[in-house]
């Protein structure tokens, strides 16, 4: 598949979440150099099928969850899997590693 320049730097951007981390998509987008691009970036995650690329970690900027390719329940398991702590209204609440 390929891929136009702002594709390939949110996918660079979001491999680089460490572990245990979450940014938003408004984040990612400024990173890869588009500020106001965060639907964009949405839409570019919601196509990914790489593995490496570790879409689960972009969250909305209200810290609720957002969208997953997989859906809303593996995303929560992934992101709980990396001690993310979500609360019962599904939003993020810490941030924090082990």
């Amino acid at each position: 598949m390929k891929f136009n320049s702002f594709q390939k730097k949110v996918y660079e951007v979001v491999r680089k979440i460490p572990k245990g981390r979450v940014l938003t998509y408004k984040i990612v987008a400024k990173l890869a150099g588009r500020p106001k691009a965060w639907r964009a970036v949405g839409n570019i995650l919601n196509k990914n099928k790489d593995p490496k690329i570790p879409c689960h970690r972009v969250i909305k900027v209200n810290g609720e969850i957002g969208g997953y390719r997989y859906g809303i329940k593996k995303k929560i398991a992934l992101l709980k899997k990396e001690c993310i702590i979500i609360d019962s209204h599904g939003q993020v609440t810490s941030r924090l590693t082990k």
